[in-house]
């Protein structure tokens, strides 16, 4: 996976920390929706072996394994929790509110999966490299 951003400090010989500007729904393009203003910029440190100056535009690349991973560990694990949730409470032919509760106590478990997941994965986080300059950010 590969996304655009701005060197904006150099760590090290061979580190530096790039800002990346989140993407939109809309891809950044449309000037009607007026969402494009809530995009937020996050910095991550990347290695730089091709030796980017400050300032520079580069082309950042993540494993897309490990990207799409995290994604669905945040987004779909909670939501698949949640209807195995309910599905085992319709199974035991529990009343539609305590049907409700199970699913909601296993959307909440969903979370706690995360959140255990996440805390081992931060000694392996996810790796970015600079893999090409496009150009230098005016000043």
């Amino acid at each position: 996976m590969t996304q655009f951003a701005v060197i904006k400090k150099l760590t090290a010989p061979d580190k530096a920390e790039v800002e990346v500007l989140r993407g939109t729904a809309c891809g950044g393009d449309c000037g009607s929706c007026e969402t494009c203003h809530y995009a937020s910029k996050i910095r991550v440190e990347a290695t730089n072996d091709i030796g980017a100056q400050l300032g520079d535009r580069v082309e950042i690349e993540a494993r897309t394994s490990r990207v799409l991973g995290a994604a669905v560990l945040v987004y779909v694990v909670p939501f698949v929790l949640f209807f195995i949730g309910y599905a085992i409470a319709a199974a035991l032919d529990f009343g539609e509110g305590l049907r409700m509760l199970i699913s909601f106590a296993a959307f909440a478990l969903g979370f706690v999966v995360v959140t255990i997941v996440g805390r081992s994965h931060r000694k392996n986080p996810i790796t970015y490299n600079i893999i090409s300059v496009i150009g230098h950010e005016a000043a």
